[in-house]
């Protein structure tokens, strides 16, 4: 019979643990190795996060019982809800993301017929299209490069732009802000700043699309849904802002991690490179996705009522963190978790989150990657960095993990 522990987190506690601990330089793939530690407690584990205790979860049935117990809220107005970022103005509604349901099914459902499984199948050629024409540009600009800045970023830059229907030529402000807002070093009120400087942007954006309609789906929700009532122009302008910085950033981590890892395994790179076979290729990205991780610190809960996670009583008002590459890395979801194995299967990884808040663009994160990392590796033969591993900077200090810069040539 397992003990209920019941320890209520400090108001401060500066023997604990800042959450995220700090990586290994020397294993910029790994997690923390003390978070191996952490997994063998029985469930989650205090920690400090922006200055606050909360609750940090390790463990993958930890992670997914927290992620789908209506007593842990995503609702970031709740009292002991972890600040992972300020708040922007009162005058801003919430996004979807940090809504409880009935609120948080109402405004999801009107997104996600866009990103389905067959209507992001009907995208892949245009995906192809785009990615091409970024290699076709780093071909003719000339060697070395940087895949980062030429490559990785502006492939799913586009295709998000394309899909909602937001000018390109603003990328570089709107990637701008978006660093803001993951820096885990910018202060509250910086934070605060890019998150209304964003919200404004798009709220313009929606208010053009009412006065020049086009076929994306900013547009098609202007015309099908504020219209009619069911969505105000405000409550668009803010999700839309999430699907616009969510749709690149991550990404765009993915294709220049992934493609520094496959660097780092030839073997395995030469297999995706060289096959036909579009379920290596699935199963090589799911892999990456869960061997990789990169949403280090997003995750986020506070819990409504009392409710025990594994054997650990967990107070009404105390938040709790998921900690995403840690449940990755537990041999109690695969064999051999700190392997990069291209031949498992990953399926079920936490890396899109999990239960009725999974990440809604997943399936055109999966196609992109499906996309640019074998087409990458076959129009770039011999692809290869012209710096030692040693002198790539990882993204030490930002929520979603990834490298700055990836000098390659070919």
């Amino acid at each position: 019979m397992s003990t209920t522990t019941d320890t209520t987190c400090p108001a401060h506690d500066e023997s604990l643990p800042t959450f995220p601990l700090a990586r290994d330089a020397r294993c910029p793939f790994d997690p923390p190795a003390q978070y191996a530690d952490w997994r063998r407690e029985n469930g989650p584990r205090r920690a400090m996060f922006y200055g606050e205790p909360v609750w940090v979860a390790s463990r993958f049935a930890d992670i997914r019982a927290a992620l789908t117990d209506p007593r842990m809220s995503a609702d970031n107005t709740q009292p002991g809800f972890p600040s992972v970022q300020a708040p922007a103005d009162h005058q801003t509604p919430p996004s979807f993301t940090r809504m409880d349901d009935p609120e948080h099914a109402r405004l999801r459902r009107m997104l996600t017929g866009e990103f389905t499984v067959k209507r992001v199948g009907q995208m892949r050629p245009q995906i192809q299209e785009l990615v091409n024409e970024f290699l076709d540009k780093m071909l003719e600009q000339g060697q070395p490069a940087d895949l980062v800045s030429a490559f990785a970023l502006p492939v799913p830059s586009m295709v998000i732009c394309l899909l909602l229907g937001v000018p390109y030529e603003d990328h570089e402000y709107f990637q701008g802000q978006s660093t803001t807002l993951l820096s885990q070093a910018a202060s509250g009120d910086e934070k605060s700043a890019a998150i209304n400087a964003l919200y404004t942007y798009m709220l313009g954006l929606v208010e053009r699309k009412e006065r020049e309609p086009d076929d994306a789906l900013l547009s098609r929700l202007v015309r099908e849904r504020v219209e009619t009532g069911e969505l105000s122009r405000e409550e668009l302008a803010m999700n839309s802002m999430t699907l616009l910085f969510a749709g690149h950033e991550t990404t765009a981590n993915m294709i220049g991690l992934s493609t520094l890892t496959l660097l780092e395994n030839p073997e395995q790179l030469t297999r995706v490179r060289d096959t036909e076979d579009p379920a290596l290729v699935a199963g090589a990205v799911e892999e990456l996705l869960r061997y990789l991780t990169i949403p280090l610190d997003v995750v986020v809960r506070v819990a409504v009522e009392d409710l025990t996670i594994g054997d650990q009583l967990i107070r009404a008002g105390e938040g709790m963190v998921m900690n995403l590459p840690a449940g990755n890395r537990d041999a109690a979801f695969v064999d051999r978790p700190d392997t990069f194995d291209i031949d498992r299967s990953a399926r079920g990884h936490l890396s899109f989150g999990y239960g009725v808040h999974q990440c809604l663009g997943q399936s055109l994160a999966r196609a992109e990657l499906e996309i640019a990392l074998p087409t990458l590796l076959r129009r770039l033969p011999g692809l290869r960095l012209t710096v030692p591993f040693e002198q790539v900077e990882f993204r030490y200090d930002m929520s979603t993990y990834g490298v700055r810069a990836l000098p390659v040539t070919w």
